[in-house]
């Protein structure tokens, strides 16, 4: 099995999302001793956001500047990564009610056209059918369905849309929410959010 580790968070050794996610890795690694983790922090080491002259330059081959060269390096190694994953584990927490920026950028990156989804007459085709993702939300506050606050949750549906959209049809999330209501409840979420991760991962 080969382990895709990606985590998004900027608050280092204090983030409720990475510690799932990591406890994610590890229970994988566990069921599977001979597992391979490749392992990208783009909370701590941001891919540079998507511009016009990289795109244009991915889209028609031309000679580019030297920074330009380098972030199409750096885009082809992230895509080489989700391609040879057949797990993908992701640390997402929510910023002001989606995924962080440095997690958008990761998504830029793998999101390519005649790579991980094609273009037909029926519409777009997602072609990472056959992998799985295991998503570490990881939210302050409240935004279930009944909380009165779903309409403002762009991160699970978000996320749920993009591995979809690139042909990920098995797609798990555990969630911890309301961490930053109060010490107990903090308490209560991770628990529940342990309690999930032991069951897929068995």
């Amino acid at each position: 099995m080969k382990i895709l580790h990606i985590d998004s968070s900027i608050l280092g050794g204090h983030s409720v999302s990475r510690q799932l996610s990591s406890d994610i890795v590890a229970r994988l690694k566990a069921a599977h001793p001979g597992a391979q983790v490749t392992y990208r922090d783009v909370g701590a080491v941001p891919l540079p956001h998507l511009s016009g002259a990289v795109l244009t330059a991915a889209q028609v081959p031309q000679d580019v500047t030297e920074a330009v060269a380098a972030d199409l390096k750096t885009g082809a190694t992230v895509l080489d990564e989700i391609l040879a994953a057949d797990v993908i584990v992701v640390g997402a927490p929510m910023y002001n009610f989606g995924i962080s920026s440095q997690l958008k950028a990761w998504i830029d990156r793998i999101a390519i056209a005649g790579k991980t989804f094609r273009y037909t007459e029926k519409g777009p085709e997602g072609l990472l059918g056959g992998k799985k993702a295991i998503v570490a939300l990881s939210r302050g506050g409240f935004y279930g369905p009944d909380s009165g606050m779903n309409a403002f949750e762009h991160q699970e549906s978000h996320l749920r849309a993009v591995f979809t959209f690139l042909g990920i049809k098995d797609v798990s999330f555990v969630l911890a929410e309301g961490v930053n209501i109060s010490p107990e409840q903090k308490a209560q979420s991770l628990a529940q959010a342990a309690d999930k991760i032991q069951a897929l991962a068995a």
